[in-house]
């Protein structure tokens, strides 16, 4: 028996002299339990684990192709009906049962144990390929100590004595990050040997994780001051910068530009609802993780209010400094691509030929000095004499620049990299850059791995006694099957991983929660225990949303990815060598089966613990049948046959056994310490199938 235990079935039933003595002997029972120091390293850690790469990259891109401001009023309304409602039941869930996913959803039902487990699988999956992005990250900040950047140019190939051929045809940015930093075949099917510096870099990554999560969220949080901060004073620094670039403004533009008429898409509600659902880190088990070291009467809703809108702004800072970036990135392919025509113009008139388009007579196009022709006025020139010009002479649009989406990982490593290549001092640029990306990559990898190492080790007794061993282990796990990533081919494998392995598991995962909450538990009933964890009740049109709104939003998120998946095959983006361009491949048939594989084994937990459950209680219930005299002879308070379930019924934060299911539960959420009464005996032997209460 725990410490609690005993406390609890040695003290004699209450009077009213002794309860307040009491109960400070009860608020022992979570001694061992780790807290958060402080409330700033607790919404330090949450604002960490949920702001992420995603942030940066993900949202700006939605943004830009689902028409800018359109896009983030349709977001702004989805987290407010789905986003805050899911993430507030979480929290709530978390720090009233203080214990990881798996316990939580036990605690409500043994048969919904299975919910706990494929969060664990899923989180297991996103840590596997987001370290690679972090190891990424590694090479990359590693190679910007130098000058010129290694991408600023393309490489002389020594052969020829002339420009790479691949990198010619493409870019320099483009080149180095396929060819130098993956060196990427042309497709999936060519999977080829490890890239030996990326699998150092992995390696890196997983060792940085071990050592800053090795002692439990003592460890992680004190990291989390620094990762956590560190990528706001960058976005500032670069937003600040970057309203100093000509064609900020454009970006900018570009980005509020409301087109409303986006609403009609199917398409854009389910990538939106997606958005929100990835980046309050809903389902991963994380945020109910980090909740469980909270004190039991701490103001989870104003969390989760907090956390959500921080969450919010940090894409819209992240966007801005996007579309900043893209905007002068933009305005100079466009520059330049006047100065090219221009070029081809002189030359043609320079042999007589097509004078008569370029001459004094038509405003705007200064043939003696082609750096003073704005696009406004090429573009009106060309329009009108596009059609005498030829196939070689080409319009520039800084409008259709913009247009070109550039979507994860192509933004930071290829756009964002060719603009810190034009910037003064660009190693500096380049360094605070991806040591930015490295720091949101960690946080949310601290998240990631909490929601695994938390419900195990609350779990499994064994587990929580050796958290170092747990740790280190899961790591090494992490890096040997992160080799899959780290071959030529990899890159395929990371952009499967994140489309397809999380997607639907944690969209199942949140469902089921959803369902547990609000008709399996009662959303009255849950609220009531928030109301005496909170002090005061929190709106009643949670019951609705719960109930109504987030659980049809999520079954029509579900049902929309199933049938993207069904009717459009999935498909990734190879780099063709010979080509040196990027193309769209369909996956073959294995890497389909692959796909089908890793969402069925995320989301089988959630029925074989319902089956598991049913199956072992029927078989408990047939035994006590057989069995039922125990129940005549023995009607004292702890008897013969369940005595320490009887007394495990009293402490507080105790994940109850599968067997205890028969019983009837009193309550869902524990309700402090002021809420603890022993049942007198006499109570007891009115009725032999009543637990002690709290």
């Amino acid at each position: 028996l725990t410490f609690c235990q005993l406390i609890i079935s040695k003290k004699p039933p209450l009077d009213s002299n002794e309860d307040e003595a009491w109960l400070g002997e009860v608020e022992t029972c979570d001694a061992d339990r780790p807290a958060w120091d402080s409330k700033i390293q607790y919404v330090l850690a949450q604002v960490g684990f949920s702001v992420g790469l995603g942030n940066v990259w993900r949202f700006p891109y939605l943004c830009h192709q689902n028409g800018g401001g359109a896009f983030m009023l349709l977001y702004v309304f989805l987290l407010l009906i789905v986003g805050v409602p899911l993430f507030f039941m979480e929290l709530a869930a978390g720090q009233s049962i203080r214990q990881g996913s798996i316990g939580v959803w036990k605690h409500i039902s043994p048969k919904l144990a299975g919910i706990g487990y494929s969060s664990c699988m899923v989180c297991f999956y996103v840590a596997l390929y987001y370290n690679v992005i972090i190891a990424w990250s590694l090479f990359y900040m590693g190679n910007s100590f130098q000058y010129p950047l290694p991408w600023q140019q393309c490489p002389i190939d020594v052969t020829t004595n002339d420009t790479v051929k691949e990198c010619a045809g493409s870019s320099p940015t483009s080149y180095f990050w396929f060819r130098k930093a993956l060196d990427i075949t042309n497709s999936i099917d060519e999977t080829g040997e490890f890239n030996p510096i990326m699998t150092g870099c992995l390696l890196a990554a997983w060792a940085i994780v071990s050592l800053a999560m090795i002692k439990g969220i003592k460890s992680s949080a004190k990291v989390m001051y620094f990762s956590s901060v560190f990528p706001y004073v960058v976005l500032f620094i670069f937003l600040i910068r970057g309203l100093m670039l000509d064609g900020a403004i454009d970006g900018i533009t570009y980005m509020f530009y409301p087109k409303l008429e986006i609403w009609g898409n199917v398409q854009v509600w389910r990538q939106a609802a997606t958005q929100v659902f990835f980046a309050l880190g809903l389902g991963y088990g994380s945020v109910i993780a980090y909740s469980s070291y909270n004190p039991v009467h701490n103001n989870c809703h104003r969390d989760a209010l907090m956390v959500s809108g921080i969450n919010f702004m940090t894409s819209v800072l992240a966007s801005l400094v996007v579309f900043v970036v893209l905007g002068f990135r933009a305005k100079n392919i466009a520059l330049r691509c006047v100065a090219e025509n221009l070029g081809l113009l002189s030359l043609m008139s320079s042999h007589g030929s097509n004078q008569h388009l370029v001459g004094p007579g038509w405003p705007g196009i200064n043939m003696t000095d082609p750096s003073s022709v704005s696009i406004a006025e090429y573009r009106e020139w060309y329009s009108h004499h596009s059609s005498m010009v030829g196939p070689n002479i080409t319009d520039c649009s800084l409008e259709q620049e913009m247009n070109k989406g550039i979507e994860g990982t192509g933004l930071a490593f290829i756009a964002f990299t060719e603009v810190m290549a034009l910037f003064p001092a660009s190693p500096f640029w380049s360094t605070l850059f991806f040591l930015m990306l490295l720091n949101l990559g960690l946080s949310t990898m601290f998240g990631t791995m909490q929601g695994i190492l938390t419900p195990l080790m609350d779990n499994f007794s064994l587990l929580g006694r050796h958290r170092t061993l747990l740790t280190v282990s899961s790591c090494a796990l992490g890096f040997l099957i992160g080799l899959l990533f780290t071959q030529r081919s990899g890159n395929y494998f990371v952009t499967m991983f994140d489309d397809y392995s999380a997607t639907l598991p944690l969209v199942i995962v949140v469902i089921f929660e959803t369902i547990s909450v609000a008709w399996v538990y009662g959303t009255d009933r849950f609220l009531d225990d928030i109301e005496v964890m909170l002090k005061w009740r929190p709106p009643v049109v949670y019951k609705y949303l719960w109930k109504y709104v987030c659980l049809l939003a999520m079954v029509g998120l579900l049902a929309a990815s199933l049938l993207r998946m069904v009717f459009k095959r999935p498909t990734y983006t190879a780099w063709n060598q010979t080509t040196a361009s990027e193309m769209t491949l369909e996956y073959p048939g294995w890497a389909l089966a692959m796909i089908v594989l890793l969402i069925v084994v995320a989301s089988l937990p959630v029925p074989i613990g319902y089956i598991h459950f049913t199956l072992k209680n029927h078989m408990v219930r047939d035994t006590r049948s057989e069995e039922g005299s125990c129940q005549e002879v023995h009607r004292e308070l702890y008897t013969k046959c369940s005595s320490t379930e009887q007394l495990d019924s009293n402490s507080q934060h105790r994940v109850p056994s599968e067997e205890e299911e028969a019983h009837p539960r009193t309550a869902f959420l524990p309700m402090g310490n002021e809420h603890y009464r022993l049942l007198p005996q006499q109570e007891v032997e009115d009725d032999d199938e009543q637990d002690t209460v709290v």
